[in-house]
């Protein structure tokens, strides 16, 4: 009988409609599997000035822009920058405070900088990602080691 025995916490309406309750269990079960591996991004607004490099660059020049990383390390987004003829621009993988590598390099498109299609973390970055050392950097020709940067957390 509905409602009673090792059934009395299952919802009482679901009985009414004569839906048994493995059935329902099973499919959420399916539904969650199925979409379980599909990647979820992060999308991290980032913010570049002067202040933030290393050593700290005094200019009026500062970016901002929007990167995404998808769980499988896809990477795609775009920063525009103003105040500075910038030469080059990529994402670095250190800590706030350090310098690191690059490890993606930004096509330039007028005063912004590009990801281009196709690029993909590996696992070594894209737990420096989530540990929030990856920054962004964009060069001038006064400034070669970086004018202004912006660390994506």
């Amino acid at each position: 009988m509905a409602g009673q025995g090792a059934d009395n916490d299952f919802p009482r309406e679901i009985e009414m409609f004569g839906w048994n309750k493995r059935p329902l269990l099973l499919a959420a079960w399916v539904a969650g599997t199925c979409f379980a591996g599909l990647a979820h991004a992060a999308d991290v607004k980032v913010m570049l000035s002067g202040d933030s490099e290393v050593p700290p660059v005094k200019t009026a020049a500062m970016g901002e822009g929007m990167i995404t990383i998808a769980d499988d390390g896809t990477v795609s987004g775009s920063v525009s920058t103003k105040g500075i003829e910038g030469t080059m621009a990529h994402i670095h993988m250190a800590a706030p405070g350090k310098n690191g590598p690059v490890i993606v390099k930004l096509n330039k498109d007028g005063n912004t900088f590009k990801v281009p299609a196709g690029s993909k973390l590996d696992a070594e970055q894209l737990k420096a990602f989530k540990a929030g050392e990856l920054y962004v950097n964009v060069h001038s020709a006064d400034n070669k080691g970086g004018e202004i940067r912006g660390q994506l957390k």
